[in-house]
């Protein structure tokens, strides 16, 4: 695998395989979770098996001024879901660590089955809870599949960008909102309710992983009704890298 590096510069995407350029104002919302689809990378980055994510971030323990800490390393293993019920419930497998000079701020994981902490599994209540304000982005890809239904948003625009913004509800009801960028096809942002109030992720400074071509945002900021707490810079992606069952049990012997 070839790790992709962010550079000073973004570099120019390609075109989709069908070579479409921007779409049509009067777009349906298939037609515009399909675009960006194809802009990202197409099979490549709908079936993506997982994503090892690294960088750093700023975290903002309830997004209260004065109560930030920089995590110098920050480190995200991703399995993606093959299939998709519940968007907002655990899906695939994921693990995040973050620490400060060598020491540990916080490590999360889910395994498929349960989350945890760094102290072990989580108990269900609290697990529930981590779940639904944490997973939702795989909504958009499966938005094509049968069980999703799609309705078309008014359009809004995101860091000035106008976008398309699309409703994605999933086969078991729970909904999220997806703005894409009308000229790129970026998907800038991602939003949805949660445990912890309103939930928008803002994605920016994309790049593209040359292998297997696969676009990756290089900063994503988390919002909780209308605070931020988390603000990442994925400086690397690889993607289809192996990873362990055991890296996402945390806590047990």
């Amino acid at each position: 695998m070839r790790r992709a590096v962010l550079f000073t510069a973004i570099l120019l995407l390609p075109l989709g395989a069908s070579g479409q350029g921007a779409l049509s104002p009067d777009a349906t919302p298939l037609q515009i979770v399909r675009w960006a689809a194809e802009r990202a990378g197409g099979d490549a980055w709908l079936h993506a098996r997982t994503n090892r994510m690294e960088g750093w971030a700023e975290l903002c323990r309830g997004g209260a001024f004065g109560q930030c800490v920089r995590a110098d390393r920050y480190v995200m293993h991703r399995v993606y879901p093959a299939s998709l019920e519940s968007a907002h419930a655990g899906t695939g497998k994921f693990r995040l660590d973050a620490t400060r000079d060598g020491n540990v701020i916080f490590r999360m994981s889910y395994d498929g089955e349960r989350s945890y902490d760094q102290d072990g599994p989580l108990p269900a209540d609290r697990a529930a809870r981590s779940e639904a304000s944490g997973f939702g982005f795989s909504a958009i890809r499966f938005a094509d599949q049968p069980g999703f239904t799609l309705q078309r948003l008014a359009d809004d625009s995101v860091e000035g960008h106008p976008c398309f913004i699309v409703r994605v509800t999933d086969p078991s009801g729970s909904s999220t909102v997806f703005a894409i960028d009308q000229e790129s096809a970026y998907i800038r942002l991602a939003a949805w309710d949660t445990p912890k109030g309103w939930h928008q992720r803002i994605y920016s400074d994309y790049y593209w992983v040359a292998d297997p071509g696969f676009l990756q945002p290089g900063r994503v900021r988390l919002y909780y009704a209308g605070a931020k707490e988390v603000d990442i810079r994925w400086t690397s992606a690889t993607i289809n890298e192996e990873i362990p069952d055991e890296l996402f049990v945390l806590g047990t012997k």
